[in-house]
């Protein structure tokens, strides 16, 4: 059986993003703060408050991870994370002053990121790409 042309595999090709994209965060956005605690710090900037279930499906991290991810944020003082007044079984989670001056910079530097990432596509292309990217993971979540 002849080799397979793998640039033609989805997975593939994703891998092989995935390795860009991480390569460019940590040279341009953060060698400290990864993309996913990025995405915590991101999504509790815009509504203090949630529950850590609540953040991990905005976000698109399984319980253990996000439960990780969370720990990592305690740990350096950018999320503190109380008992909710309203419900003691539940955590609530909040963004530290520390931890929205680092979103605030690094949301500066995502920005020069994704210019970098996407420059070989034209304006076009780059919204068809993103929206082939968000329809393809919206489905992918459905299969777990």
């Amino acid at each position: 059986m002849p080799a397979l042309d793998l640039n033609t595999h989805p997975g593939h090709l994703a891998r092989r993003l995935q390795q860009a994209h991480t390569l460019l965060w940590t040279t341009i956005v953060s060698e400290e703060v990864t993309s996913p605690q990025f995405a915590v710090l991101n999504a509790l900037t815009g509504e203090d408050g949630l529950d850590q279930r609540t953040v991990g499906e905005r976000v698109g991290l399984d319980r253990s991870t996000i439960a990780e991810v969370v720990r990592r944020l305690v740990a350096r003082g950018l999320v503190d994370k109380e008992r909710d007044t309203k419900d003691s079984r539940r955590s609530v989670l909040r963004v530290t002053e520390e931890g929205a001056r680092v979103h605030h910079k690094l949301s500066l530097r995502t920005a020069r990121m994704n210019q970098v990432l996407l420059a070989p596509l034209d304006p076009q292309e780059r919204s068809a790409f993103l929206e082939l990217l968000k329809r393809v993971s919206d489905a992918a979540e459905g299969l777990r």
